[in-house]
């Protein structure tokens, strides 16, 4: 996840997004901190190499996001979750896992976390996952959204051809597989907001889904990009 060129400002004239990251390990904690400041509107305003250090951090520097591993040596990410949770505050925690596990992601999301993203992501993934964090989405990666909905459609229940899809419905598709919120995409579609909500009722209608995470994970099963 390492990037250093910077790419543009999503909501040029808008306020940065402060994103604060929890991981026992510096290097995993510089490869997070280089992909999120190759953006203009993401700014990295704290670290926390332990659970037992996140309250502290917050408090002092009241990020809007906070990534959060599960896993270090003290105090663990749903301890430090529910700690967060107990005080009332506005940071949005966002796991950031190398696991994907049914018990994991259930407690994770039980104790206060509001989106669940693997450290394996494309970087890419992760930004679209701290923008959506911050815009009071919930971002939760496709894999770990299959853990959580066991019966969502299985890969080759239709193929892409026989879906009835346009290909405007189809870039719409692949940008919701990336995470992205429907302002998002609208910018990035040269489309309004009104104009994706109608794709995106299409898509559910077309594809046999009821929602966002289960439209993300048919497109990914399905190879829709």
């Amino acid at each position: 996840m390492l990037g250093t060129q910077k790419g543009p400002r999503v909501n040029a004239g808008a306020e940065p997004i402060t994103v604060a990251i929890a991981d026992d390990h510096p290097l995993v904690r510089a490869g997070i901190r280089a992909a999120l400041e190759s953006v203009d509107d993401i700014v990295v305003v704290a670290e926390a190499s332990d659970g037992d250090e996140v309250v502290d951090l917050v408090t002092e520097h009241h990020p809007k996001v906070l990534l959060m591993d599960l896993s270090m040596a003290r105090v663990g990410g749903v301890e430090a979750t529910r700690s967060l949770r107990a005080l009332d505050v506005d940071t949005r925690v966002v796991v950031l896992s190398s696991y994907s596990d049914r018990s994991r992601v259930e407690q994770a999301l039980a104790a206060g976390a509001i989106g669940y993203l693997l450290k394996d992501s494309e970087p890419r993934d992760l930004l679209a996952g701290v923008r959506s964090a911050a815009e009071g989405h919930v971002p939760i990666d496709p894999r770990v959204a299959g853990v959580l909905l066991p019966n969502a459609p299985q890969p080759g229940a239709s193929s892409v051809d026989e879906s009835g899809l346009s290909q405007r419905e189809l870039q719409v598709l692949a940008e919701v597989a990336r995470g992205h919120a429907n302002k998002q995409i609208a910018k990035r579609l040269g489309i309004t907001e009104g104009t994706v909500k109608a794709h995106l009722g299409n898509i559910y209608r077309q594809i046999g889904v009821l929602d966002r995470t289960s439209a993300a994970m048919w497109a990914r099963d399905h190879n829709v990009a």
